[in-house]
C-alpha cells in the first residue's frame, strides 16, 4: 500500500487544525497537529483553525482559548478568525433537514443502552454495537416519534454500503458501514449536530480539500465520505491519517498513561524547542531527541520518513522534556 503521495502540483489547497475543548491538548495531539503543519507548509496549502465545541458537557470553559495558545506557543499559525463550531448550528439543521426531505435521515427513539443490546456483536476498545434499524421507518413523521415521550436522535441510512478509503498515509481501506456501526446518529437527542455531519457541513462550506489527523478517525472518514455523497458535496477530499502516539500498553495516549498534556510539561520548565524535538524525533525527522524549531524540521520532513506503526511514549521521552 501507498506509504505518502507527495502531490504534483502546487495549486492552492485547504488544510485545518480541528482541535478539541473536552480536555486539555497532550502530546499525541501536537504531534498530529505539528506534522499537518509541516506538511501544509510543505505542498503551500493554506490552513484554517476550528474549534470542535459541540460536545456539549464535556468541553471545559476556557479549554478552547488555552488549547489555541498552545498551538501559538509551538509556533503553529492559521488563517484568522478561527471558526467555532458552536456558532454553525443553523448550517446542521440545514443539512438534517436536506437529508430527511430526501427520506435518507430519519428520527430515533433508541437510548444507548437500547442499541447496543439489539446490535450485532461489538467492535473495539469503546464495545459500541452496530446499530440495527429498530427506528428505520418506525415514525412517519418527527411529531410520531416525539409522541412516545422519549428523546430524539436522527440517524443517517446507510444501507450496508462499503466505502472506499483512498488514505494517501495509510492506504486504500474498505469499511462496510453496516459491520461498524449501520445507520449512524447525526444529530443527537440534545439537539445538537453529531461530529460526523458537522465536520461534513465545515470542511464543505470552507472548501477544506487536505485532511490530516489521527489513524483512529480513519473509520469516520468513511461515514464522512457516505455524508458527502448523500448531501451531493463531492469527493474532492484527500486524507492522511496517521499513526498515534501510544503509552507502553498500546494504547492511545490518554489520562491513564499519566499526565501528558503540553501544559504539564510547560509547568516543568519545558521549551517549545523540546517539545519539537521529540515529535521530530517520534517522527523520523531528527536521529536523536534533541531541540529543534518548526523551520529546522521544515527543513528536514519527508512524510516517508514517518515510521508506519504507532510511536510508543516511553520515560526516556518524558526524561528528555524534563531536561534529565
Amino acid at each position: 500500500m501507498p506509504h505518502c503521495v507527495i502531490l504534483g502540483s502546487m495549486t492552492e489547497h485547504l488544510t485545518r487544525l480541528a482541535p478539541s475543548p473536552t480536555g486539555a491538548l497532550h502530546l499525541g495531539n501536537a504531534r498530529t497537529f505539528v506534522l499537518n503543519h509541516l506538511l501544509a507548509r510543505q505542498q503551500g496549502w493554506r490552513m484554517l483553525l476550528r474549534v470542535e465545541d459541540l460536545d456539549g458537557p464535556r468541553v471545559k470553559p476556557g479549554s478552547a482559548a488555552d488549547m489555541l495558545e498552545e498551538l501559538a506557543w509551538l509556533g503553529l499559525t492559521w488563517e484568522q478568525p478561527a471558526v467555532y463550531q458552536s456558532q454553525r448550528a443553523h448550517f446542521y439543521r440545514q443539512a438534517l433537514e436536506a437529508l430527511v426531505a430526501k427520506g435518507l435521515a430519519y428520527p430515533c427513539v433508541c437510548s444507548r443502552k437500547d442499541a447496543q443490546q439489539a446490535g450485532s456483536a461489538p467492535h473495539d476498545d469503546e464495545s459500541a454495537a452496530a446499530y440495527p434499524g429498530t427506528c428505520r421507518g418506525r415514525f412517519a413523521t418527527a411529531d410520531q416519534a416525539a409522541a412516545t415521550g422519549r428523546p430524539i436522535a436522527w440517524r443517517v441510512c446507510t444501507d450496508g454500503q462499503t466505502i472506499v478509503v483512498d488514505d494517501q498515509f495509510a492506504g486504500r481501506r474498505e469499511f462496510d458501514l453496516g459491520r461498524i456501526g449501520g445507520d449512524f446518529v447525526i444529530f443527537k437527542s440534545d439537539g445538537l449536530a453529531a461530529y460526523q455531519l458537522a465536520v461534513v457541513v465545515d470542511d464543505a462550506q470552507a472548501g477544506v480539500d487536505r485532511i490530516v489527523r489521527g489513524e483512529d478517525l480513519l473509520e469516520s472518514a468513511a461515514r464522512q465520505i457516505h455524508l458527502r455523497r448523500l448531501l451531493g458535496l463531492g469527493e474532492t477530499v484527500r486524507y492522511w491519517h496517521l499513526p498515534l502516539v501510544v503509552g507502553p500498553d498500546g494504547r492511545r495516549l490518554a489520562k491513564r498513561h499519566g499526565d501528558t498534556r503540553l501544559s504539564h510539561y510547560r509547568r516543568l520548565g519545558a521549551t517549545p524547542q523540546q517539545v519539537l524535538g521529540l515529535i521530530g524525533f517520534w517522527s523520523g525527522l531528527l536521529p536523536t531527541r534533541q531541540e529543534a524549531d518548526l523551520a529546522e524540521l521544515l527543513r528536514r520532513f519527508d512524510l516517508q520518513l514517518l515510521p508506519l506503526q504507532p510511536v510508543t511514549f516511553l520515560p526516556a521521552d518524558e526524561k528528555f522534556l524534563m531536561g534529565q
